[in-house]
């Protein structure tokens, strides 16, 4: 695994963040990322917090919007952000539509031609980055979690729910939350997965917190005026159904007036950073 090649990067609260590129053995192309280095991993390892994009993003939307690196710096933890596709890969169709192909990979790993070949972002986000970060950065391996917004917000519920070895925590911003029953769902899920529905459930969080054994409290905001939720796109209440059957500790908050924007996002940052924080810190500051 070679090392990633840096493409810019800039001092931030006492820290560096930087924007770097790949060729992924798991997507089959380059992928980019960023990562915030905060002050502390200048002298020891730190824990490091996963953050997963939504539709049409990109590695630098989260670090330009959301807040988080005064934070980070404040706690000691290191953000790591993939791109959320695999992007100019030549596969057919893949710039057609804004919510399916290029800033669309939906964390999962398709199964159907012609995504198949490209579009490995589940197994990118658990096994490839990581392994990535851990031999590049100053990071602890065994103190890492995950959190995202909107489709990344999906994305973060899915890898923790089925990894529960490997995060330590979760939460989500305005997750698509039940996807086979969601019209973005569905018409992803069908591309990529092809129409066998039982193959969709292992993608889905309100499916796979049945299991039961996160046994770690999730916190979720969404906003009250966010235009997904009205359309049926995040489905909050189905996830929160399936948590109540399995006894599964979660906060969800319904938050007045806010809506899908990175505005809400930068909103509660702070909440988000700091339920990690309490996981992944020993002392907080």
């Amino acid at each position: 695994m070679s090392a990633p090649s840096l493409i810019r990067e800039s001092t931030c609260f006492g820290g560096v963040v930087g924007y770097y590129s790949h060729h992924s053995s798991t997507i089959n192309s380059t992928m980019r990322f960023s990562v915030y280095q905060p002050p502390q991993a200048q002298l020891n390892p730190v824990p490091v917090l996963y953050f997963l994009s939504g539709l049409t993003c990109t590695e630098e939307n989260f670090m330009a919007k959301a807040g988080a690196q005064r934070l980070a710096a404040k706690y000691g933890l290191m953000l790591v952000v993939p791109d959320t596709s695999p992007r100019e890969t030549g596969t057919p169709g893949e710039d057609d539509d804004w919510d399916i192909g290029t800033g669309a990979g939906f964390y999962i790993d398709a199964t159907e031609d012609p995504w198949k070949n490209h579009y490995q972002m589940y197994s990118y986000v658990v096994e490839e980055l990581p392994q990535l970060i851990n031999k590049n950065f100053s990071v602890l391996p065994d103190k890492q979690s995950i959190f995202g917004h909107s489709m990344g917000g999906h994305g973060a519920l899915i890898c923790a729910l089925k990894n529960p070895q490997k995060y330590q925590s979760v939460s989500a911003f305005s997750p698509i939350a039940a996807p086979m029953r969601s019209p973005w769902g569905e018409k992803v899920f069908s591309q990529y997965l092809g129409g066998d529905r039982e193959k969709w459930r292992s993608y889905d969080a309100s499916q796979l917190v049945l299991r039961g054994d996160f046994n770690r409290p999730i916190l979720i905001d969404i906003g009250t005026a966010d235009p997904y939720l009205a359309q049926g796109q995040l489905l909050p209440e189905v996830f929160e159904q399936s948590c109540v059957e399995v006894g599964q500790l979660l906060t969800l908050r319904m938050q007045q007036g806010y809506d899908h924007s990175y505005y809400f996002v930068s909103t509660f940052i702070e909440d988000h950073i700091r339920h990690h924080a309490m996981v992944l810190c020993d002392e907080l500051p």
